[in-house]
């Protein structure tokens, strides 16, 4: 019996081992049984890719070539003066770019990816965010995909879409390394950058910066001056989609302006310099000369405390409040002056007119 049984287990081994050497020769009994597969998944990693961002956001970036007409022996004609990118918005024809790249153009040609051709109308400008609204004649475009929510965040993986050089479309990737930089461009406290490592070259302003999901999160617009490398800005979709709206509505984005400079200060009196100290309020270094903080009546030496009963955490966010009030609107101040508190009442002027 024992004889037996040994002879019928030992049949099965090299049964078993013959059928693995059979499969291991034989390329197709592996391929019918899944050995390839299999092992294909065990060895090969996962290949990150970031192919699906590109084929969602890529067909929404244009190229525009921005041109001066001149008149010669042949008659007029277009002299391209300079090359930049932009991003569908809407599928009805609407573009954002860089005013930079169309500022006092008068011929603007729009390329897409698909071959298509139009001229493009201007809507209107913000040279403070370095933002422009164009309007192509055109239906059922591939506008980038929106979150109105979207909100980036330093370490976010972002890819940079646009036409560098005229070399055609080209997608470079980086990380965001900062957000709500001020000081880029005209020093407005108005336009929050995003400071990032994907980069940008001449052409690229007014592309898109996407998300590894494809979803708008700024518009290229510059790079870092004095030779710094690996440095580069965007304008967050959050901001650019303000803009565009209040292009669209007036043709221009009002902001309020009131003329004033100004430090931070503690309870004691002296300068905040830390972004973590708490402020008493903000002391007035200078006022401009018959602009509408001193036409209201504040002073050089006044403490800030308060905006229409706001009290006041920085000097930026009172500038943004100021910046996002409708010229001619009156706001109400609380102040400290040598000690004894005030109300003061100022009437906003417009920023670019009384500045």
């Amino acid at each position: 019996m024992n004889k037996t049984l040994k002879f019928f287990l030992n049949s099965i081994a090299y049964g078993l081992a013959a059928a693995l050497v059979i499969i291991l020769l034989v390329p197709t009994l592996r391929e019918n049984l899944g050995v390839t597969r299999l092992t294909e998944r065990v060895i090969k990693p996962n290949v990150m890719s970031f192919a699906y961002a590109v084929e969602q956001a890529a067909p929404s970036v244009v190229n525009i070539y921005s041109a001066e007409i001149q008149i010669n022996n042949y008659g007029k004609q277009p002299k391209v003066n300079d090359l930049g990118s932009g991003v569908i918005m809407s599928q009805d024809g609407h573009i954002l770019t860089n005013y930079h790249v169309v500022d006092n153009a008068e011929l603007i040609r729009v390329l897409l990816q698909d071959g298509r051709q139009y001229d493009a109308e201007v809507l209107g400008l913000d040279e403070v965010t370095d933002l422009a609204l164009l309007k192509i004649d055109a239906s059922n475009l591939p506008a980038i995909p929106q979150d109105p929510e979207l909100e980036a965040q330093v370490g976010d993986i972002v890819l940079a879409i646009g036409n560098p050089l005229n070399l055609g479309q080209t997608i470079t990737q980086g990380i965001i390394s900062a957000t709500d930089k001020k000081g880029i461009g005209n020093n407005s406290s108005f336009a929050d950058f995003i400071q990032m490592d994907a980069a940008i070259n001449l052409g690229s302003s007014g592309g898109a910066l996407v998300n590894s999901r494809g979803q708008l999160v700024g518009i290229n617009t510059a790079k870092a001056q004095r030779g710094i490398q690996g440095i580069f800005f965007a304008i967050p979709y959050k901001l650019a989609k303000h803009v565009m709206t209040k292009l669209l509505e007036d043709g221009e984005v009002k902001r309020g302006y009131l003329g004033l400079d100004g430090m931070p200060i503690n309870h004691a009196g002296v300068p905040v310099m830390s972004n973590v100290e708490s402020i008493a309020g903000i002391r007035i270094s200078n006022v401009d000369p018959l602009g509408p903080a001193w036409k209201g009546g504040l002073l050089s030496g006044d403490i800030l405390l308060a905006v229409n009963g706001k009290q006041l955490v920085s000097f930026q966010e009172l500038l943004a409040i100021i910046e996002d009030v409708e010229p001619g609107t009156t706001m109400n101040f609380s102040i400290s002056r040598k000690g004894q508190l005030k109300q003061v009442s100022v009437v906003v002027g417009k920023l670019g007119v009384d500045d």
